[in-house]
């Protein structure tokens, strides 16, 4: 089975989450690829999650979830889907 490279938007509940902490949640709880950061406004910074997953039906909302549910999380939001080679 291929698959995806998945992008996802995750956005903190305000500018007083640690972003440090708030990665090393995200990477332990979804085994993350990669991690970047990106200045939205206002001293808010959003992490650009990306992650190859499977290529099945389900699967992106299953990782959207785990990322809501994570302590410091506001907003999750999948930017991109691209095929993995």
């Amino acid at each position: 089975m291929s698959g995806v490279i998945a992008t996802f938007k995750v956005m903190p509940t305000g500018i007083d989450v640690n972003l440090d902490l708030l990665e090393a949640k995200v990477r332990e709880t979804v085994g993350a690829d990669q991690v970047k950061r990106e200045p939205i406004a206002f001293g808010l910074v959003a992490l650009i999650v990306a992650k190859v997953i499977p290529d099945e039906a389900g699967f992106i909302d299953k990782m959207e979830e785990l990322l809501r549910g994570i302590e410091g999380v506001g907003e999750v939001e999948t930017v991109e889907v691209t095929k993995a080679l």
